[in-house]
């Protein structure tokens, strides 16, 4: 232990002394740091004192206890000189017991005084020292009693550390035992105070117990732990060994004493966590650590205080950083007194915070309070700042100082003097000390006086003057503040006088100036008046109102509006029209309609066209003033050249008189213009001066348009002159640099140029304002608004020229003419010409008439109508109706109100109802066709009809319904009487569900529905038939899909249910809902019972919800009760649930079930076995449980009789018992009774008067009955002994029928349902289901042989149909000679109409249409009418001749070659008519039945889908099973389990399954807590266990499911068989009447299309003429030649299309009835069985995606079974990585805690 410390101290010692040399990389830097720890003794002997020690005052003796048995047991002790092994060896001071480390160590010692008991050993250190720990080895024995004390203030106040007692109670009776519990306990130790050793003995003592985990060694109760000044040893008894210190013998107390070779004293220098390194404190600085030895030649040892000195000394002067100083660091270095002083903590050094005076102080101190208001961020406070300044940092300025703001803070001259005039500044001059924004203060600035300003406070503000010692400092000025100018000061500083604005006067500011107005805040104060100097007499206006005064009829504050009614006039309101202008014959007046989409370019009615050489006189006579004028023509030039010359001359009154004064240029009466032809308006060059009140004639002459360019006529128009006043003349522009100026801004804005063009520019306010003025001055004043009332729609005109409002159709400036083209001038207006552009000369008419001048052969006011009995405006040809009628109408020419029946565009054929024979022409009259009987009958039933040219017999052709020669008998699918008066054939109501080909299928009179198709029924088909539900009406009956099980069987024939025809609803079974009856009704369950659903009757309180499974009824028990309802104990246990349940102590050996019985216990033994637990042998069989044996067969024989023998002889003693209680005809009770009721009965019969004639033959009955009741009697007194017994016999033998009847009747129910559940597990099941659709495939193989053998075997429908095709081609070749008849007769008429054309005069026609007419020297290449080709073809138009006549004869060919086509259209159209009537049928049929199954297919389709879903569900939950946190041993164990699993097929092993699952479950590790804390999940997997119960019973349902889906398939497949052989014929049938129709139609359409496009030409010929008619009207006669030859080609085009319409359209029309009569069956038939082959193609698509839907289900299934598998394997995988990894970690944790 020695060696031990020995070394560790070595160490310490070592490691101290080199942390006391110089480290660069000191600690410090990066948080707290401490010295290095050693021992404080070291170096420090002279502070180490003793309060008894041996020798002290001379040589004492002393004895050791442990020599007694030795020679030498005492010895001497003088301690008055230091220790010296030569000189003073028996030296035992106190500072022996530094440690040396010498190897004569145990040679010295300290020694106390003999038999002192109460000594102190006391270590008084310099400075504050962490200690650490204690040790002292004692030479003697160890101390009975010490305690260990410790001072940090320098002995001023001690603290215990710890007490040392051999007995602590005795010694220390108040200090507490051991062991501490905190590390700061006060405790008495007995550990260190015992006898042994009795030589050193050690005492060691540690400031911080290392038992105890120091959270934070920082924090200040552990540093004050650690800090010491003094450390304290008292030894207060010594061990005596029994002797009593008390007695005075020497040889007695010289044995007990203290003796310590040695004491460490573990610290280091405490420094706060501030300094690495600590040095010698005061004097001790020049001594310590030095090495004092001899000269090495005398080779004298060395004194024991050069031992010491050679182990490094603890110094105690902390050598601080962080800014720190003192003694141990524990203050802050003067200037760093910014932070309080804080001891370094960790990271956390807390240094010193250095004060920042701005370099204006050089000491600083720390003050708390500041601190504290600075938010722990800053508290120096700087002391005697200099250079003016102060504050805590020195950073203010002293009073009467401010900051100057472009110096640093640090700069000495930073504090300027104020400058303030102290009569001006507050406070006697003081100023801002430094610039604040948030304060307003600016660094010097001065705070001034109320009224004075300015940086120094030397001068008065604004609006004040007169600088003061006043304390305001200056008066505030008294002038008008709207008055005064703002800027600046508004009066004299020194006087006061106020400066005024630019038009304000007086002393004050408070008045206008002369000729303005309105005082305000304007910049010039007042405004100017600035009165229109037309409209106001003068410039002066009131100074308040600015109103000035104004001239007649203006108004407004400037003058510058005028009254309503008046206007002020346009610059070139002076306009003379050339219309009103003298001029020669030779020039014309042009007149123009007002545009209706922009303004006119022109004024007045129009223009005059004036030719070269005309000239024009003007009459000058309303000037408002004496005073130059500019004239100004208005034109429109026609030429595209520009008119070289025009002449203007103005010619004066002949009255002479002398040159005005006021004209400043000689007379410019004669000037020379041009016309710019880009133009519109021209002005002379010089203005000519004009007089008010003379009348001026103005000529223009247009002498000479060009002398370079020749022109046959040249002409122009001209639309008026204008007079514009020069304005520059007026006084507004010419009396001064303003009005300069205003000329200068009239020019800028172009006013001028703005008035001269007849299109405004809208005028700017300028150009408005100015034109008011000139306005004004010109008329002196407003001019009034003369509107004529009849022309306009108010006395007030425009504001800007006076234009009145006027009315429609009403122009000019006073709305007083008509605008042109307009007439009749009134009240409302004028009306409008709306002359005919067709038949008039122009747009304009009279202006009083209206009357328009029409062209030749127009008629009317506006010359747009022909002459009556014409038409065909204008060329207004005679009306021709063949003498039927005189009318036609005006613009097509067709004729009306046709006489004698006839009708059409020239009445030229019968009109429907009549006819008569075309081969006589249009004069034969038309007779009525005889239907049976004529128009107007009542029982005429035919639209037309024609006679046979061969056999004259008119022939009928029969309305729709009707039929017969004469229309006489109704149709197929029409009823009715037609051969009555009133009588009609009407459509059988049958609501489409009939075939109206079928002759059966309606009753021709009554209406009477007999075949109803698509499964309905009624005598108008009007509802489903039995066995099937929908709407009828909309052929939608659908079979009823009702659930045999589940449906009521009172409405099930055969398999087959009845539902609601309405909504499909099936008559359900007790507790059975849907609408097919195929599931239960809520909380009820057993749907394969046949009865209905039984109710679940789960007990309320036992079971988690009312619902239970549907095919079991077992309900979902809570824990501890089990049965099918809850109401029993749980499996496996028995009892009442509601007091105990008890466990099932069956052996196991012995039992067929585990389940004992639930009231009893008792356990359900295997034959052989007996005994409550099954754990004997029964009766019969002999041997050791569990080895019976049966015994021997004598035994079964006499048990068998002596069961019989007791059963019978119990049977007599019951019969015994009941005839003692009831008597002996007891047994006869019922018999006797029934007998009574019958005699009853009879009786009653008896006397009942209706059954007299059975009299006798019931009082035989009777008489019989009542011999028979007295022969029982008789029989029941003699035999009553055997009766008694047979009846006993007989009654058990009833009751053993009925019991074995009913268990029959169950077992074979239990069995059915067995079986059902089987089937449907199966079906469930993928695998099964597939083995059930291949079943159902191979039966479907089947079905489809049977139904080729119903197609090939004689008398199918097949065979039908082709003997109907045969019978079909039969009649159509009967028909075909009528067919040929009416052909003949169509080409004959045709050929007339050829004639006819070929004899009618065409030239002018062939000349206009074919470019050419036949002549002498024969056709030209055009061709023409009458031209004949060398093949014999008529040649018009030809090879790039495009003409109508043309295109029209190839659209005859065409119509000429279309009979024979539409003749074997028809033909083929016959053919397919019978096919495809059979073949719809047989369509609706296989519809029907496809519909059905799509029906089914869609149900199954749903549940499928459902099912799938669910199965989604569970793999959901099986996934989140495995991904919880879950033992993965018993994840395991549970997919193991699962793997074994086979599907029950009995509800016992579903029952025996899930009690498997439950235990596994319960199995799981903590699964009834995560049950309790998860009550949602355990509800969520309730519902899930639901919904695979409701799955289970879907899939019950699969099979019937499966039969329907098989029954369809069969069906469709057969069906499709049918209709795919048909529909093959017919598509191909079909195929070509389309292609023959489709080519009849396109003939048709090229011919109409050929007529179409010449009218359309004629149209477009037709428009050009009219246009060519109204731009050059100097070629009318020309043109009226055109439109005549127009009107003739129009004429015969209309003539030729009127023949082809009459010839060749009645007999397209004809033949495109025969064709949509006999061809609309076959599109419906085709368009019905495409769309049923297509559904039929769906559904098998369907069927077998949902087939493959199931596979794929199948594989999905088995790859879950794999990934489940495969989940399984990596869980386990995962299970052995982990097993590994605890195996790692449990080998290391053995390895570490092994470690020494």
């Amino acid at each position: 232990m020695w060696t031990f410390q020995t070394t560790a101290l070595t160490i310490s010692i070592a490691l101290h002394t080199l942390a006391q040399l110089p480290d660069h990389n000191d600690k410090c830097a990066e948080g707290s740091c401490y010295p290095s720890t050693g021992d404080l003794l070291i170096g420090r002997a002279h502070r180490l004192s003793a309060s008894s020690t041996c020798g002290m005052n001379g040589p004492e003796n002393f004895c050791i206890v442990s020599h007694l048995q030795e020679n030498k047991k005492c010895f001497k002790c003088d301690s008055r000189r230091p220790y010296n092994e030569f000189i003073s060896p028996n030296s035992h001071g106190i500072e022996n017991v530094v440690t040396t480390f010498t190897p004569n160590r145990l040679k010295t010692w300290w020694q106390s005084e003999n038999g002192v008991e109460n000594v102190t050993i006391q270590l008084d250190l310099e400075a504050e020292f962490h200690f650490t720990h204690l040790i002292m080895t004692f030479k003697t024995f160890r101390p009975a009693a010490m305690r260990i004390d410790r001072s940090a203030d320098f002995g001023r106040s001690w603290q215990v550390y710890r007490y040392y007692a051999f007995n602590c109670t005795e010694s220390f009776p108040h200090i507490p035992l051991g062991p501490i519990k905190k590390v700061d306990d006060v405790i008495c130790d007995s550990r260190y105070s015992g006898i042994e050793p009795s030589t050193e003995g050690e005492v060691i003592f540690r400031v911080l117990d290392p038992a105890f985990k120091i959270p934070d060694p920082y924090n200040p109760h552990t540093q004050n732990l650690l800090k010491i000044t003094n450390l304290r040893v008292r030894m207060e008894k010594l061990h005596t060994l029994g002797d009593n210190l008390s007695d005075d013998r020497e040889e007695v107390k010289e044995k007990y004493y203290y003796a310590l070779y040695d004491m460490v004293v573990r610290g280091n220098c405490f420094c706060y966590g501030h300094a690495s390194m600590c040095a010698p404190v005061g004097t001790e600085a020049g001594v310590e650590g030095m090495v004092s030895k001899r000269n090495n030649n005398n080779h004298k040892p060395i004194t024991r205080a050069a031992h010491l000195c050679v182990f490094a000394q603890v110094h105690g002067h902390c050598v601080c950083n962080h800014h720190t100083t003192g003694l141990n660091c524990e203050e802050c270095e003067d200037f760093y007194q910014d932070l309080p002083w804080r001891p370094a903590v960790g990271r956390e050094t807390n240094a010193c915070k250095r004060c920042e005076c701005n370099h204006h102080s050089s000491s600083c101190h720390f003050d708390m309070a500041v601190y504290l208001s600075s938010g722990n961020r800053s508290g120096g406070v700087c002391d005697d700042c200099q250079h003016n300044t102060q504050g805590q940092w020195c950073e203010n300025c002293k009073p009467f100082y401010y900051k100057h703001s472009h110096r640093d803070i640090r700069d000495p001259r930073i504090c300027e003097p104020c400058d303030c005039d102290p009569r001006g500044s507050l406070n006697g001059g003081l100023c801002d000390s430094a610039t604040d924004v948030l304060r307003d203060m600016i660094a010097g600035q001065c705070r001034c006086k109320a009224n004075v300003e300015g940086q120094r406070c030397d001068h008065c503000k604004k609006g004040h003057y007169g600088l003061s010692d006043d304390p305001l400092g200056c008066r505030p000025c008294s002038c008008n503040p709207q008055g005064t100018l703002q800027t600046g000061s508004p009066c004299d500083i020194q006087t006061g006088s106020c400066y005024c604005k630019r038009f304000v006067t007086g002393r004050n500011c408070d008045q206008c100036v002369p000729q303005h107005w309105g005082l305000s805040n304007d910049m010039d104060g007042c405004r100017p008046c600035d009165c229109d100097v037309g409209g106001a007499l003068n410039n002066s206006c009131s100074q308040v109102t600015g109103q000035c005064a104004c001239k007649e009829h203006m108004f407004g504050r400037r003058c510058d509006q005028v009254h309503s009614g008046y206007y002020f006039a346009a610059l070139d309101n002076y306009i003379y029209e050339a219309e009103d202008a003298s001029f020669g014959p030779a020039v014309k007046v042009v007149q123009r309609p007002l545009p209706l989409d922009r303004k006119p370019t022109w004024t007045g009615t129009g223009f005059v066209n004036v030719p070269e050489g005309e000239t024009l006189r003007f009459n000058i006579y309303n000037l408002p003033r004496s005073m130059e004028y500019n004239l100004m023509i208005r034109y429109e030039p026609l030429l595209p050249d520009e008119w070289e010359r025009v002449e203007v001359k103005i010619e004066r009154p002949r009255t002479s008189y002398t040159t005005p004064a006021h004209c400043t240029s000689t007379y410019n009466d004669e000037q020379s213009i041009s016309l710019h032809p880009g133009s519109r308006y021209v002005v002379l060059p010089s203005s000519v001066c004009l007089e008010k009140g003379q009348n001026y004639t103005v000529k223009i002459s247009f002498p000479q348009y060009s002398s370079y360019s020749y022109h046959s006529s040249p002409h122009t128009l001209v639309d008026s002159i204008v007079l514009l006043p020069e304005v520059q003349d007026l006084e507004l522009f010419s009396e001064g640099p303003q009005q300069q100026e205003d000329w200068e801004m009239f020019k800028k804005y172009r006013c001028m140029e703005r008035s001269q063009s007849i299109i405004k520019i809208p005028l700017t306010d300028i150009c408005r304002d100015y034109i008011f003025s000139v306005s004004a001055l010109l008329h002196n004043g407003a001019l009034e608004c003369r509107c004529d009332p009849r022309g306009s729609l108010s006395t007030v005109c425009e504001v800007i020229g006076g234009q009145c409002q006027c009315r429609p159709n009403v122009s000019g400036k006073n709305c007083d003419t008509c605008s042109p083209a307009t007439y009749q001038f009134g009240p409302s207006g004028c009306r409008p010409c709306d002359c005919n552009p067709l038949g008039s000369q122009n747009l304009f008419c009279h202006p009083t008439t209206g009357q328009c001048l029409c062209v030749q052969g127009a008629y009317g006011r506006q010359c747009g109508n022909c002459k009556p009995n014409h038409w065909g405006f204008p060329q207004c040809n005679p009306c021709s109706c063949n003498g039927n009628s005189e009318q036609c109408h005006p613009i097509t020419g067709e004729c009306l109100n046709c006489r004698g029946h006839t009708t059409g565009r020239n009445c030229e054929r019968c009109e429907s109802g009549y006819h008569r024979n075309r081969l006589l022409g249009f004069r034969e009259p038309c007779r009525p066709c005889m239907c049976p009987n004529g128009p107007g009958s009542g029982m005429q039933f035919a639209e037309s009809c024609y006679q046979n040219p061969l056999s004259l017999q008119m022939v009928c052709v029969c309305n729709s319904g009707y039929k017969g020669p004469k229309c006489e008998e109704c149709a197929s699918g029409y009823y009715g009487n037609p051969q009555v008066p009133g009588g009609r054939c009407q459509p059988c109501q049958c609501n489409g569900n009939i075939n109206m080909q079928d002759p059966e299928s309606c009753d021709a009179r009554t209406g009477a529905c007999l075949n109803c198709l698509f499964h309905t029924d009624g005598n108008a088909c009007q509802y489903c038939r039995r066995g099937y539900y929908g709407d009828a009406r909309t052929q939608n009956c659908r079979s009823c899909m009702c659930h045999l099980v589940g449906s009521s069987r009172h409405s099930c024939v055969d398999g087959l249910c009845e539902c609601d025809r309405d909504s499909g609803q099936c008559p359900c079974l007790p507790g059975v809902e849907g609408q097919h009856c195929d599931r239960c009704a809520p909380n009820t369950w057993n749907l394969n019972s046949g009865k209905g659903c039984q109710p679940c009757q789960c007990h309320p309180e036992h079971s988690y919800s009312s619902s239970c499974d549907l095919l079991s009824g077992q309900c979902s028990c809570k824990p501890g009760f089990g049965g099918r309802t809850c109401e029993e104990c749980r499996e496996l246990f028995w009892g009442n649930p509601e007091v105990q349940c008890h466990a099932c102590d069956c052996d196991p050996r012995g039992i067929s079930t585990q389940q004992c019985n639930k009231l009893s216990g008792e356990c359900v033994c295997v034959e052989g076995v007996a005994g409550r637990r099954c754990d004997s042998c029964g009766r019969g069989y002999l041997g050791t449980f569990p080895d019976c044996e049966v015994c021997h067969q004598c035994f079964r024989e006499w048990d068998v009789n002596v069961g019989e023998l007791t059963n019978h002889t119990q049977r007599l003693m019951n019969t015994v018992e009941e005839m003692v209680e009831t008597g002996v005809a007891s047994p006869y009770k019922d018999i006797i009774s029934s007998l009574e009721v019958e005699t009853r009965q009879l009786r009653e019969i008896l006397e009942d008067d209706k059954v007299q004639q059975t009299l006798t033959h019931t009082q035989r009955m009777l008489q019989q009955a009542n011999e028979t009741a007295s022969v029982l009697r008789k029989s029941m007194d003699r035999s009553e002994t055997d009766l008694e017994k047979v009846s006993a016999d007989h009654q058990q033998a009833v009751k053993n029928l009925e019991s074995l009847t009913k268990e029959a009747q169950n077992l074979q129910e239990i069995s059915s349902d067995k079986q059902q559940q089987v089937l449907n597990i199966k079906h469930s099941d993928p695998r099964g289901a597939a083995d059930g659709i291949k079943e159902y495939y191979r039966e479907s193989g089947v079905a489809e042989y049977r139904v080729n053998q119903a197609v090939s075997e004689p008398g199918s429908t097949v065979k039908e149909s082709a003997w109907l095709r045969k019978a079909t081609e039969a009649k159509l070749d009967a028909s075909e000679k009528e067919f040929n008849l009416k052909h003949q007769l169509h080409i004959q008429r045709l050929d007339n109409i050829g004639s006819e054309l070929d004899s009618s005069d065409l030239s002018r026609l062939s000349r206009q249409v074919c470019g050419g007419v036949p002549g002498l020297d024969g056709c030209g290449v055009c061709g023409g009418l009458g031209c004949v080709s060398e093949d014999g073809v008529s040649q018009c138009g030809g090879e790039g001749c495009k003409t109508i006549v043309t295109q029209s004869q190839e659209a005859l060919n065409k119509a000429k070659n279309l009979d024979q086509e539409v003749l074997h259209a028809l033909k083929e159209v016959d053919k397919l008519n019978k096919m495809v009537s059979d073949a719809r049928g047989r369509a609706d049929e296989a519809k029907l039945s496809a519909q059905g199954v799509l029906l089914r297919a869609n149900q199954s389709k749903a549940r499928v889908e459902q099912t799938n879903e669910e199965l989604r569900d569970l793999i959901q939950q099986i996934r989140d099973f495995l991904t919880n946190e879950t033992d993965p041993k018993r994840i395991e164990e549970v997919a193991d389990e699962v793997m074994k699993l086979s599907l029950p097929v009995s509800s016992g092993a579903l029952k025996n399954m899930t009690s498997e699952i439950r235990e596994h479950v319960a199995r799981l590790t903590s699964v009834d807590d995560i049950l309790t804390q998860t009550a949602d999940e355990a509800r969520t997997a309730e519902r899930l266990l639901q919904q695979a119960q409701a799955a289970n019973e879907r899939a019950t349902a699969l099979k019937q499911t499966s039969d329907e889906v098989k029954e369809t398939l069969e069906d469709t497949e057969r069906a499709q068989t049918a209709a795919s052989e048909k529909l093959n014929e017919v598509k191909s049938d079909i195929n070509q009447t389309k292609e023959q129709i489709t080519a009849v139609q396109s003939k048709t359409e090229e011919t109409e299309f050929k007529l179409s496009s010449s009218t359309g030409r004629f149209l477009n010929l037709e428009r050009e003429v009219d246009e060519l008619q109204q731009k050059t009207q100097e070629m009318s006669r020309s043109a009226d030649q055109t439109q005549k030859q127009t009107d003739y080609i129009t004429e015969e085009i209309e003539h030729t299309a009127r023949e082809i319409d009459l010839n060749v359209r009645p007999k397209y029309q004809l033949a495109s009835g025969l064709i949509d009569q006999n061809a609309a069956g076959v599109i419906d038939a085709r368009q019905k069985a495409e769309q049923l082959r297509q559904e039929a193609k769906d559904l098998l698509t369907d069927a077998t995606n949902k087939l493959q839907r199931l596979r794929e289900l199948e594989r999905s299934f088995v790859i879950n079974q794999h990934t489940l598998v495969e989940k399984a394997q990596e869980l386990e995988g995962l299970e052995n990585e982990a097993r590994e990894v605890l195996q790692e970690l449990s080998q290391k944790i053995t390895i570490y805690s092994t470690c020494a």
